[in-house]
C-alpha cells in the first residue's frame, strides 16, 4: 500500500508543478485555450493520443469486447491507430490548422459560426458539445473509479471529487500548455505501464504460448450458435461482422469530438503536423492495441460478477485481471488509468469551459 501512496503523491506533485510552471503561457485567451498555437508535434501527438484513451478504454472496452470476441479485440486498436489516428491525422490534421489559424477560430463551436457566418449555428454546436461530453467525462469517472477501489479502497464519491478538484487545479493553472505537457508525461507512464501490465499478465498464465493455447481450448459462447473450441483465439474471433462495427464506431468517432479536432488547432506548423501523425499512430497501436489485446485475455481469469439487471459487469474483468499482482504491478496500473483518466479529463473540462465561455457566455472574441 505504501508503494501506490507514494507513486500517487508524487504523480499529483508533478501535474500540479506542470500547471504553476505553465502559468505564465496562460496568460492571454490564446494562451489559455490553445497554447498561442506554438504547441509541438510530440505535445499534441501525445495529447491526442492520451485524450482518445481513457480508462473507459482499459477497464471498460478493453474488458467488454475482449469478453465478447476473445483475442480478435486486438483490431480495435488495430482500427484506432488507423482511422482514429492515422487517417485523421492525413485528413483533418493540416486542413483544420491553417484554416482555423486564417479565421482565428479557437473552438469548433467558434470555427461552425465564423466560417458559415451563423451566430445560431455557433450556440447550436457549443450547447451539443457541452451538454454531450457529460456523459463521457461521467463514463471516465466511472472508470477510475472501478481501479481506485480494487487498489485503495477508495469510495466511488472520493474518488471523484479529489480528480475533480486535481483536474481543475492544473487546469486553470497553466490552460492548455500544462495540459499538454501533463500529457506527455502521462502518455509516457501509459505506454510504459501497458506494456509492463501485459508482460506480467501474460507470465501469470504461464506466457504467450500457454495462454494462447488456453483460450483456444475455450468453447464458444451459446448464443454465437456453436460450441466450438478456438472462436476465442482465431484471428477474427467469433463474431467478425459485430467487430467490424466496433472498430469503426470507435474510430470514425473521433473526427467530430471537439477536444480531439481541438488539438489541430493549436500545432506550430505543417511540419510538426507530418511529425504528429507518425508519433500519434504509433502510440495508438502501442496503447489501444495493448489494451484490447490484454482484454482478449479476460476469460482466463474467471466469469465477472452479475450486476442487478442480470448483464455480466464488464468493467470488473480488466481490475479481477490485477488482483494477485504485486503491489508495484498494481500502483503502476492505478498510475496508468489514473493517467489515462486525467489528461481525458482536462481535455473535457478545457473544451467545455472554453466552448461555454467563447462561444455561449461571451461571444466578443476581437475583444478579448
Amino acid at each position: 500500500m505504501f508503494i501506490k501512496i507514494l507513486l500517487t503523491i508524487i504523480f499529483v506533485t508533478v501535474m500540479i508543478g506542470v500547471g504553476l510552471y505553465s502559468r505564465k503561457q496562460a496568460a492571454s485567451v490564446d494562451g489559455f485555450v490553445l497554447g498561442g498555437r506554438t504547441v509541438g508535434p510530440w505535445l499534441t501527438a501525445f495529447a491526442y493520443g492520451t485524450s482518445y484513451f481513457s480508462a473507459v478504454v482499459f477497464v471498460g472496452y478493453a474488458g467488454q469486447f475482449g469478453w465478447k470476441y476473445g483475442l480478435s479485440s486486438t483490431w480495435i486498436g488495430v482500427g484506432n491507430a488507423v482511422i482514429g489516428s492515422l487517417l485523421a491525422w492525413l485528413v483533418l490534421g493540416r486542413r483544420t490548422k491553417l484554416m482555423t489559424q486564417h479565421i482565428e477560430s479557437r473552438t469548433m463551436p467558434d470555427f461552425f459560426g465564423t466560417r458559415y457566418q451563423s451566430q445560431g449555428l455557433r450556440v447550436a454546436a457549443s450547447i451539443i458539445a457541452f451538454v454531450f461530453l457529460i456523459p463521457y467525462t461521467a463514463g471516465v469517472y466511472k472508470g477510475i473509479s472501478t481501479l481506485f477501489e480494487m487498489g485503495f479502497s477508495v469510495p466511488y464519491e472520493y474518488c471523484v471529487i479529489i480528480m475533480a478538484i486535481l483536474t481543475a487545479v492544473y487546469v486553470i493553472l497553466g490552460g492548455y500548455k500544462a495540459t499538454a505537457m501533463n500529457d506527455f508525461i502521462q502518455g509516457i507512464i501509459m505506454l510504459f505501464g501497458i506494456i509492463t501490465v501485459i508482460a506480467v499478465v501474460l507470465n501469470s498464465q504461464g506466457g504467450f504460448t500457454a495462454a494462447f493455447e488456453k483460450m483456444a481450448s475455450l468453447p464458444a459462447d451459446e448464443p454465437a450458435g456453436t460450441t466450438a473450441n478456438g472462436g476465442f483465439a482465431s484471428l477474427w474471433g467469433p463474431d467478425p461482422w459485430n467487430l467490424l462495427g466496433v472498430v469503426v464506431l470507435t474510430s470514425l468517432g473521433t473526427w467530430g469530438l471537439p477536444q480531439m479536432v481541438g488539438k489541430f488547432y493549436s500545432i506550430t506548423d505543417e511540419g510538426a503536423i507530418r511529425r504528429g501523425t507518425i508519433i500519434s499512430t504509433i502510440f495508438a497501436f502501442i496503447v489501444a492495441g495493448g489494451c484490447y489485446f490484454l482484454g482478449g485475455f479476460g476469460r482466463l481469469f474467471g466469469t465477472p460478477p452479475t450486476l442487478p439487471n442480470g448483464r455480466l459487469d464488464f468493467d470488473a474483468i480488466v481490475p479481477s485481471m490485477l488482483t494477485s499482482l504485486p503491489d508495484f504491478i498494481i500502483a503502476l496500473v492505478v498510475l496508468l488509468v489514473l493517467s489515462a483518466s486525467m489528461s481525458t479529463l482536462a481535455s473535457l473540462v478545457l473544451t467545455s469551459s472554453s466552448t461555454m465561455t467563447l462561444d455561449l457566455i461571451y461571444r466578443d472574441k476581437k475583444s478579448l
